[in-house]
């Protein structure tokens, strides 16, 4: 209460800037930000795009996938390689995980940077997402995203079984590339 009579106290121009510094220490900056194509392998419908955005210490991702199994789940991946050159999505190689972590539900402490949640399709076979991570970076250090590849699965990611998560094949690959 007291910073808004503070507030009412200023000429108009001073009380907003001031209310608009007061929001900006709220919200992080958005810093570097990175995107993902993601197209079918052989076969296969799924394809959509992922935005990256770094926020501070964590990470948006965020994006519209479609041509999934209606009302499924499916596993969400960072791969190690940036390449799916291979029909199966095979090039993009293993999980990204440079710090040598266990497999495990992406958020949790302690689990490898290529851990995203898992998808959830609607009954169309579209799972649109959204969530903020810690332990990815978009532009720079060991947890850099961009160059590496992304993968939807064909069934849900069990987070126990090393270091995949058991979630089949791979419908959709994509490179992240740095906007």
């Amino acid at each position: 209460m007291k910073t808004l009579r503070t507030l009412q106290a200023l000429p108009l121009s001073l009380a907003a800037a001031a209310l608009l510094a007061l929001a900006g220490c709220a919200t992080p900056a958005m810093g570097p930000t990175a995107s993902a194509d993601l197209l079918p392998t052989t076969g296969n419908t799924a394809s959509g795009t992922v935005q990256f955005a770094q926020l501070g210490d964590t990470v948006r991702v965020s994006g519209t996938i479609k041509g999934l199994k209606p009302n499924a789940e499916h596993g969400f991946h960072i791969h190690e390689k940036g390449d799916c050159s291979s029909g199966d999505g095979m090039s993009a190689g293993g999980h990204f995980n440079p710090t040598g972590a266990k497999h495990g539900h992406a958020g949790d402490p302690g689990i490898h940077a290529g851990d995203l949640p898992s998808l959830k399709a609607d009954s169309t076979g579209t799972a649109t997402f959204s969530a903020e991570l810690r332990g990815i970076a978009v532009g720079s250090g060991m947890t850099d995203v961009v160059g590496r590849g992304l993968i939807v699965h064909a069934m849900p990611d069990d987070y126990v079984t090393q270091p995949t998560g058991n979630s089949g094949g791979r419908l959709a690959c994509a490179v992240i590339v740095k906007r």
